[in-house]
């Protein structure tokens, strides 16, 4: 009998490692904050990612990523990243979570990554829009997706000890949403539209004292996978369901015998019990600081968060970098103007 390989699994905190790779993706897409071109920030911080995340000790493969190989040549579907050395894990990114809010300056543009043990992570396939429903922990048996928002509020209020005309739904502000908004402000709940970012309106939602308590809506299938390794992380609740709302999706879910029912849970989304997941501000929001630049000083910084389902902690990472020491400025700034004009 042939001697079984044993496959290295984390037993460390990756996350700790991946925030410097977020940290890096956020200063580098900060530098377009406002200046209306996405692609250009979005370029910069995949860039940044991908160099950053060479450094860590881990064997990765991106499976969600910026898009199969043809299309996004760096941090595509299937792409190896890391040392080669380490654990064999799962990759999300998000560079830029909120392109159009880094574009024009508005709150809650985050870069953003998770991570799990090799396998574990869903494959979306042919799926690109998923209807999502996100607590904390202590409303996550309270959740059905399958039920009206208005019951499901009922049953969260109950779980959390309020009153629904209390409670703080996060929901994009999207046309698909009109009959959704209407009947979340039925059933008396608060509501905060965003136009982009439900990874962390999920993020908030999942934890306690945010300000937000429930995300409710359809966003993107692999942002639903990315918000999962920090949901689970957290010990929160999350169900989703496929809603794809182009044709040309409906047939290739079709074709692949896709049940549109089927509900899947944080087990079917992550199967691993040791996720990790790190975020950085990119601008300003009211969980989290965006990148500031002192250049008189030579130092920028960063917030970020770091959470492990394993060990159960969540780390808020501020981040000093004395940027004079190992990068000249006018550089950094030539180099995101030519990414502009590109």
């Amino acid at each position: 009998m042939k001697d079984q390989v044993q496959v290295a699994q984390p037993d460390r905190n990756l996350a700790m490692e991946l925030v410097r790779v977020t940290e890096a993706a956020a200063i580098s897409a900060a530098r377009f904050m406002g200046r209306g071109d996405k692609d250009g920030g979005d370029r910069a911080a995949v860039n940044a990612m991908r160099a950053f995340l060479k450094t860590v000790d881990m064997d990765g493969v991106v499976v969600i990523g910026e898009g199969e190989k043809d299309e996004a040549p760096m941090l595509y579907n299937g792409e190896r990243v890391g040392s080669g050395r380490g654990p064999k894990v799962d990759i999300a990114v998000d560079p830029v979570e909120g392109t159009r809010l880094l574009a024009y300056g508005r709150p809650n543009s985050i870069a953003v990554i998770g991570a799990a043990e090799a396998g574990s992570m869903w494959r979306p396939g042919n799926s690109f829009y998923m209807d999502k429903l996100v607590v904390e922990p202590a409303a996550r048996e309270a959740i059905d997706i399958n039920d009206t928002p208005t019951h499901n509020l009922q049953r969260i209020a109950e779980a959390l000890g309020r009153k629904v005309e209390d409670l703080t739904v996060f929901v994009l502000d999207k046309p698909r949403h009109q009959a959704l908004i209407a009947e979340i402000r039925r059933a008396g709940a608060r509501i905060t539209l965003h136009t982009d970012g439900d990874v962390m309106g999920a993020l908030m939602a999942a934890i306690p004292g945010t300000g937000v308590d429930v995300l409710m809506g359809i966003g993107g299938t692999p942002e639903g996978v990315l918000a999962a390794c920090a949901v689970k992380a957290l010990g929160g609740g999350m169900q989703g369901k496929r809603a794809p709302q182009k044709d040309i999706e409906k047939e290739r879910l079709a074709a692949d015998g896709v049940d549109l029912d089927e509900v899947l849970t944080l087990d079917d989304l992550v199967r691993s019990d040791n996720t990790f997941f790190a975020a950085t501000a990119i601008t300003e929001g009211s969980f989290l600081e965006g990148v500031r630049f002192d250049q008189g000083r030579g130092i920028v910084t960063t917030e970020s968060v770091v959470i492990r389902s394993r060990s159960g902690s969540m780390r808020y990472i501020k981040g000093v970098h004395q940027f004079k020491r190992k990068f000249d400025f006018e550089k950094i700034d030539r180099e995101a103007a030519a990414l502009a004009q590109q």
